[in-house]
């Protein structure tokens, strides 16, 4: 269902935003009346928000933080106005158009010194199937018309933000997925711009070999032999790359499969395929493997899981 709250005050806008996004701590820029307006959606777990206020300022604080919590990225589009994101030590900029993610298991802070107008994204950190070494490399981070994806994406998430009150729920979800599937897109097409460097040839090459990995899946004799191969090197040499990694090669590939399980799972225009299809689509073929290191990951089989994908996630 579509959603709008509105505040006539600063102390109803902190709460608000605290109890849709996660606890934050916010500042009035100037004092005087405020009013501020959220209107959107939560589509299973990917929330698409619109932001209409005044100006503030909003701080994630390591205090906070600490109160633990499922890690999330916020991808953030800016409509009107202007604002500046601080984190990992860079400022980005953000003038409309502009788009920048940042992450909640890590401090920042949102500065807007009038009112502005946003549109934000927010989902867990595990649907975006980059790393987390990867995406700390491009946090705070301004990616607007002149970069090549950016200026094609920001209009298209834009545009179906505009639609989230007439969409329904399943057409909805399907999007907001292919607008997470985009955001790894443009991420992956920032990392693979940047210049080569001698110092991380190392970090840049288990990057590449993780989005192979990510482009075959559904190949089921994807494995480190294979994947070695095409890359050129001993198998052993791909084992040690991977040693910088907190997964092995056989256990990265696992859990991509996984994901991508999970996500066809919880996808109500998915519900016609078979369980044992969709792990073959991943390149499980063995339904009695795939449904073993399914509820190992997660908790729950498979079908379970199906019937009730917010489970996991309360």
């Amino acid at each position: 269902m579509y959603q709008i709250e509105e505040a006539n005050s600063f102390s109803q806008w902190r709460d608000m935003i605290s109890s849709t996004f996660v606890p934050l701590e916010a500042e009035q820029v100037r004092s005087g009346p405020f009013t501020g307006r959220i209107g959107g959606r939560i589509l299973q777990d990917v929330g698409i928000m619109r932001l209409e206020a005044d100006a503030q300022t909003v701080r994630r604080s390591p205090a906070l933080i600490a109160r633990g919590g499922t890690g999330h990225y916020k991808l953030s589009l800016q409509l009107a106005g202007h604002g500046l994101l601080l984190q990992d030590g860079r400022e980005a900029v953000l003038s409309p158009g502009d788009v920048a993610i940042y992450d909640t298991q890590r401090p920042y802070t949102l500065n807007f010194d009038s009112s502005f107008e946003s549109l934000v994204l927010m989902f867990p950190q595990h649907l975006l199937g980059l790393s987390s070494e990867d995406v700390s490399e491009l946090t705070a981070v301004s990616m607007g018309q002149g970069n090549r994806l950016a200026g094609a994406i920001a209009p298209f998430i834009a545009s179906i933000a505009g639609q989230l009150p007439e969409l329904k729920s399943p057409i909805g979800h399907r999007l907001a997925m292919n607008i997470v599937d985009l955001l790894s897109t443009l991420l992956a097409d920032e990392i693979y711009s940047r210049p080569d460097s001698g110092t991380d040839n190392h970090a840049r090459m288990l990057r590449r070999i993780q989005h192979h990995i990510e482009a075959n899946l559904a190949d089921p004799l994807l494995g480190p032999d294979a994947i070695a191969a095409a890359h050129h090197m001993a198998t052993r040499t791909l084992h040690k790359i991977f040693s910088a990694s907190s997964l092995t090669v056989a256990g990265w590939i696992r859990e991509r499969r996984l994901e991508a399980c999970r996500r066809d799972l919880a996808d109500p225009l998915c519900a016609h395929v078979g369980i044992g299809q969709i792990g073959v689509r991943w390149g499980l073929i063995d339904a009695a493997h795939f449904s073993r290191i399914f509820r190992a990951a997660f908790g729950a089989s498979p079908s379970n899981y199906r019937q009730d994908p917010g489970a996991l996630m309360r």
